[in-house]
């Protein structure tokens, strides 16, 4: 069992044609995942990597049935793509595109309430099941089936936390990036909760940065909610105020969001710090 994903899920890859979009398509279909088709406008007709490409979700789903979306469209037309993805019904949508307007995402998130839609992102570098289902791009040849669940902002420590676990011994039960934007569809809470239930997952790894409430709203549901180990990295202890660090939502305001605000929070309801990739095996075994 796994979080978010499932066996019976048909994946769509909305800006399939673009190069980003075509190159992750063919990791994604090589690590097991059932992409049934992609999404360019203008471009229906088309196949890349052997799956054909519509001129629109809608018409993409009455050909393949597809219940799920990844997109890789750019910024300026990210956001279009996600409302078509929510108004065809779409189950599970990941955004990977980084420089969506905040505004535009302040929109989209009150747009997503009203639905049945859930989004990852965006953002973000999507979900991985070791088990073979890959809708993003986390590298799954550094993954490792096992029993930790991993929930992380950034996506780089995604990968570095990831592969230092699998180097010794220890596999994931599901991988999500969340997104490092300000506004996201799916918050650490959201998948605390769904490892707290998951039957597979016997411990959690969160991964967190500067800037935001996220990790001190997830240090709160974890005093009050969970009964599972959780063990946890914050970067950019160093990190000058008031000064971005990568991602749109890094960034310490007013001397609140800062790496020791979340450490504190995050020690205080029960969860192992880590100060390095090693010490994180350590704490984890």
């Amino acid at each position: 069992m796994a979080i978010l994903t499932h066996p019976h899920m048909r994946v769509l890859v909305q800006g399939m044609t673009g190069h980003e979009g075509s190159f992750h398509t063919r990791q994604m279909i090589d690590f097991g995942t059932n992409i049934v088709g992609g999404v360019t406008p203008g471009k229906g007709g088309e196949w890349i990597s052997g799956k054909p490409v519509f001129d629109s979700v809608i018409a993409a789903i009455e050909a393949t049935e597809a219940n799920t979306s990844v997109i890789f469209v750019p910024p300026e037309h990210a956001s279009d793509a996600i409302y078509e993805a929510i108004d065809a019904g779409i189950d599970l949508i990941v955004c990977i595109t980084e420089g969506i307007p905040v505004q535009d995402t302040m929109r989209l998130y009150d747009y997503l309430k009203q639905s049945n839609s859930r989004l990852l992102g965006p953002n973000c570098p999507g979900i991985l099941t070791p088990s073979g289902i890959s809708i993003g791009i986390i590298p799954g040849y550094i993954t490792k089936k096992g029993t930790i669940g991993v929930a992380s902002r950034s996506s780089t420590l995604t990968y570095e936390m990831i592969y230092h676990l699998s180097e010794n011994g220890l596999g994931q039960s599901t991988c999500v990036g969340i997104g490092g934007d300000p506004i996201i569809g799916t918050s650490f809470v959201d998948v605390l909760e769904m490892f707290e239930n998951d039957p597979d997952t016997e411990k959690i790894l969160l991964i967190g940065e500067i800037g935001g409430r996220a990790e001190i709203d997830a240090a709160s549901y974890i005093k009050a909610h969970m009964t599972k180990p959780v063990a946890a990295f914050i970067a950019g202890k160093s990190a000058p105020i008031s000064e971005r660090m990568g991602y749109a939502g890094a960034i310490i305001e007013q001397g609140h969001g800062t790496a020791e605000e979340k450490i504190m929070a995050l020690a205080q309801a029960g969860v192992r710090i880590a100060n390095n990739p090693d010490h994180l095996v350590e704490l984890l075994r």
